[in-house]
């Protein structure tokens, strides 16, 4: 009987088995089916056991199915999680397509890629079950709109998240905190449509890597960063190209940081000490947001991509202290949470002589603060106290909670406080000279207590880091209508020839939720939305061309809400331009495009022009919708790395274009022409540089300009450079404005051959992605130094693409792939080939497949040397002392300085030329009235 038994019980545990085996092996021949049978594989066998990339347990039991990178096209079974002992399934780097099927109950699974690919959905459940889940990759697959399921949660062991550009949308989960994954050391969702704050969950989580870069959803994400302080675990971080606002979090705690990315975003409040002499900080980018105080000097180890006029700090010298003044508001500042209101407004190093917002001086000492319905939230600052001079304090109608500190007693000259209609309690000081506050609008004011719905000011708090909503612009938002007049800041310039003043261009400082509006504006009608790329342009009437008004349509327009577009008087007249370039002489042309002659011209104080004509006899229906096209573009974006339009003239069939000459000519030139020119070959370092200059550019064009613009026609040819050698981009004319979302738009093409991404050869259809294909391929020139299309080389070679990709397979071939004018070392072959993978990724086929620009940003900029703010060599000599001169030379020095303090020596907005001017700072507050930058800033 008991023989019987156990005969019975092994032959159930046999068929078991077989069943498994059998149900593995179906699932294995499907699979083999849905990818077209690839021959590559070699899948042959009737035993999946034995194939190629399969491995299987002692039972026969599927354990891995390793197939990333070999070109396979089809789907995936509907029946894959039958492979219930399935560890590691791997498909990354290949055309799969189709939606994804359900992986729930695949308990076993540890290892999933499904990386670059074109996987188009994602089921609810397709994480149900996988508790044993340790790396996760979804990056750069064209999934439809989705959101991280709650099944997730299941996998307590997950290590590595990587879903970049997988189109996840809406708030960051809760879930990725320590309760959950423990163990979670890599979460990287850049380039998705999340949105709103970091987690609080994310506290104490054990996260090294967090990439949340580039949100493309249009509220991105945002709120405070305070949370970053308690994630002691992170030694990279990349938060840029997002909404984040308020003050940087303590960085003490972080003692494992390398590398932090919090650029373009609206941070406000000082750099804090503990990130600056954080030991382990590598690489630190803070550009292109609304920082204060002074400039922070991090070690010379530290790769710092921090320009100062890119954010709000009081001085551009690094780690030079700001004004007592400037400080004392900043502390102020502090308790209100860094509202940007003040960051976008409080400017350079005197609160007096630069019209801070709220702020009213007598002989330079504060007297009135007025922050009367500003809508702020926190607390009043006791630092008011150290404002000694203070007259009138008004602080009513906003959000204030806490008490009245009584440290503002102790003002010697106040005669005012006016703190009604918050939300105040506590009791009232006792003020001296009879003061009486007004509290009135203050329901709990008199009580020890605040109510029960009171929230206090904490500066790192989000509720707190706004703080502008009476602004009417909170965050930085620029409003859709209407328009906000900024101040304009630094010199104007005004060319007179024959009595008639020609045009005037502001050096202007822009505000980040304006712009400035001159006497003489472009008004752009917006894109009709029946219309492609319908753009209206009004150009008012100016002292140039006597009142007169024109309009011009490119394509069809509709009646939408007029924007006034930051052009200052920007006609100039006919007659002016002959002038300055020589009657267009052909000793003065700088080069020639398809729809005109770009001439050299000299200002009568030397500064040198590019001027663009296109003439009536090639003035093309197309040539006239690029000039245009150029007006509309670039009127409305302004960058370091974009060529500056200074003005236009319309004059019968002239069109022209003026633009900041830029004296080293074309990159095209230093690649390709150097022997003919007589040129020095680019060392590495420098083409680094100019190639972290353009991704700069085209990553402003694509997602940080008021508008998403797509350039079409990337090329060296159309990349110029400075007498530094920095780059600009430039050539706007075949610029369209960027569709909503990951859609594209079809259009006629243009272009160059050998810069075009293959979806917009064949169907004319645009995306941003078209200019990172260009952009790839520009990268690829720059190792090779051949070009992108050479018609004299054999045939397998004349395209750089498909070349650099075979040559790119192994070291050898590759090393001499890389232009032998660059003296290769070996750590100048390591940044080429990290330059060369960044290449093959934006040059892939497949858009979905290709980075956006910031992560071009972020690769490179982590390569080349990076920009430092100035740090005088001896602070003595930049306040103009020398302690070996006698006192007469002293005072005749100092008098000498006192003659100069009023002119703007700052170097023409015009660009370089022969006779550039430096700037030189006024003399610090500690001898006469203010240290303050050249341009008043």
């Amino acid at each position: 009987m008991a023989s019987g038994f156990i005969f019975f019980a092994v032959c159930s545990v046999l068929a078991a088995v077989g069943y498994s085996q059998s149900g593995d092996a179906a699932v294995m021949q499907d699979l083999k089916k849905s990818l077209n049978s690839p021959s590559q594989l070699g899948w042959t066998d009737p035993d999946p056991c034995k194939w190629k990339n399969v491995q299987c347990s002692r039972d026969n039991r599927v354990t891995k199915i390793q197939i990333g990178r070999q070109n396979l096209q089809g789907s995936l079974p509907p029946n894959l999680n039958n492979l219930t002992s399935l560890q590691a399934f791997e498909v990354q780097n290949n055309q799969l397509n189709g939606s994804l099927p359900s992986f729930s109950g695949l308990n076993s699974l540890q290892s999933l890629l499904l990386s670059n690919n074109n996987f188009t959905s994602i089921p609810p459940d397709f994480f149900d079950g996988m508790n044993s889940l340790q790396s996760v990759y979804l990056d750069y697959n064209p999934f439809d709109s989705w959101v991280i399921p709650d099944g997730l949660k299941s996998a307590s062991t997950l290590q590595t998240f990587s879903a970049t550009s997988a189109n996840i949308s809406g708030p960051l989960p809760n879930f990725f905190g320590p309760e959950t994954f423990s163990s979670l050391t890599n979460l990287h969702l850049a380039f998705n449509n999340l949105e709103g704050p970091l987690p609080s969950t994310f506290a104490g989580s054990s996260i090294q890597s967090l990439w949340l870069n580039g949100q493309r959803s249009s509220s991105r994400l945002n709120g405070s960063i305070a949370i970053l302080q308690n994630m002691t675990q992170l030694s990279q971080v990349w938060l840029h190209g997002n909404s984040f606002s308020g003050p940087l979090p303590d960085f003490t705690p972080l003692i494992q940081l390398q590398n932090l990315s919090l650029r373009d975003n609206s941070l406000t409040g000082p750099v804090p000490d503990s990130l600056v002499g954080l030991k382990s900080l590598m690489v630190v980018n803070l550009t292109n947001n609304m920082l204060q105080g002074k400039a922070p000097n991090f070690s010379k180890s530290v790769q710092v991509d921090m320009s100062p006029d890119t954010n709000s700090f009081c001085l551009p010298y690094a780690g030079v202290e700001c004004d007592p003044r400037v400080n004392n508001l900043l502390n102020v500042a502090g308790d209100l949470g860094y509202p940007s209101t003040f960051a976008q407004n409080w400017k350079g190093n005197d609160p007096c002589a630069n019209s801070w917002k709220g702020i009213t001086c007598n002989n330079g000492n504060i007297t009135v603060v007025n922050f009367r319905g500003m809508g702020l939230s926190g607390t009043i600052s006791p630092s008011f106290s150290q404002i000694t001079s203070l007259q009138r304090l008004i602080l009513s109608s906003n959000n204030l909670t806490g008490t009245i500190p009584n440290e503002l007693t102790k003002l010697p000259n106040l005669v005012e406080l006016d703190v009604s209609n918050n939300q105040l309690y506590g009791k009232v000081p006792a003020f001296r000279n009879n003061l009486v506050p007004k509290t009135d609008g203050n329901v709990n004011i008199g009580k020890d207590a605040p109510p029960p719905t009171a929230h206090g000011g904490d500066r790192n708090s989000p509720s707190s880091s706004s703080g502008d909503n009476g602004s009417g612009n909170s965050n930085g938002k620029k409003s859709s209508t209407g328009v906000v007049v900024g101040s304009v800041v630094g010199g104007v310039c005004v060319l007179v020839f024959a009595g008639v003043m020609v045009f005037c261009v502001y050096r202007a400082k822009r505000k980040r939720n304006g712009r400035v509006q001159s006497p003489h504006a472009m008004v752009i009608h917006p894109r009709d939305s029946g219309s492609e790329d319908a753009v209206k342009i009004t150009i008012a009437g100016s002292s140039v061309n006597g009142g007169t008004s024109e309009t011009y349509s490119h394509g069809s327009s509709g009646p939408s809400d007029l924007h006034i577009v930051e052009a200052g008087n920007m006609v100039i007249s006919i007659q002016v331009l002959r002038n300055v370039t020589n009657n267009f002489s052909e000793q003065n042309i700088l080069g020639r495009g398809g729809f005109g002659t770009v001439y050299k011209g000299e200002l009568h104080d030397g500064t040198k022009i590019a001027v663009k004509r296109m003439e009536s006899g090639v003035m093309s229906e197309k040539g006239l919708d690029e000039f245009k096209s150029e007006i509309a573009v670039l009127t409305k974006v302004r960058h370091r790395h974009l060529v500056a339009l200074l003005g236009y003239c319309l004059d019968g069939n002239e069109r022209l274009l003026v633009y900041e000459y830029m004296p080293q000519g074309t990159l095209s030139r230093f690649l390709f022409n150097w022997k003919e020119e007589g040129l020095k070959p680019l060392e590495w370092t420098k083409r680094l540089t100019i190639a972290l200059d353009v991704a700069r550019g085209v990553e402003y064009l694509h997602g940080l300009a008021q508008q998403s613009f797509i350039h079409r026609d990337l090329k060296p040819s159309n990349i110029l450079l400075g007498d530094d050698m920095r780059a600009k981009v430039s050539d706007f004319g075949l610029v369209r404005l960027a569709p909503d979302g990951k859609a594209s738009i079809a259009t006629k093409l243009a272009g160059t051959f050998g810069y075009l991404a293959p979806e917009y050869a064949v169907t004319g259809r645009v995306s941003t992605k078209i200019d990172v294909f260009s952009f790839g391929v520009i990268l690829m020139e720059m190792i090779t130094g051949r070009k992108a299309l050479d018609e004299s080389l054999p045939d397998d070679s004349q395209h750089l693409v498909p070349w650099f990709r075979r040559m790119h397979i192994n070291k050898d071939t590759f090393y001499k792939a890389i232009d032998p004018t660059i003296d290769l070392d070996e750590e100048t072959f390591a940044s080429i080939s990290t330059v060369a993978e960044l290449a093959g990724h934006c040059s892939a086929r497949e858009p979905y497949q290709r980075p956006d620009m910031g992560h071009a940003v972020n690769v490179l900029s982590s390569l080349a040397e990076l920009w430092k703010p100035s740090e005088p060599a001896d602070p003595e000599d930049m306040y103009g002392i020398d302690y070996d001169m006698t006192l007469p030379q002293a005072v005749r020095k100092w008098q000498a300085l006192e003659g100069m303090s009023g002119i703007d020596c700052s170097s023409s907005y015009l660009g370089s030329s022969d006779n550039t001017q430096t700037s030189i700072p006024t003399r610090p507050s500690g001898f006469a009235d203010s240290f303050t930058s050249a341009d008043g800033r």
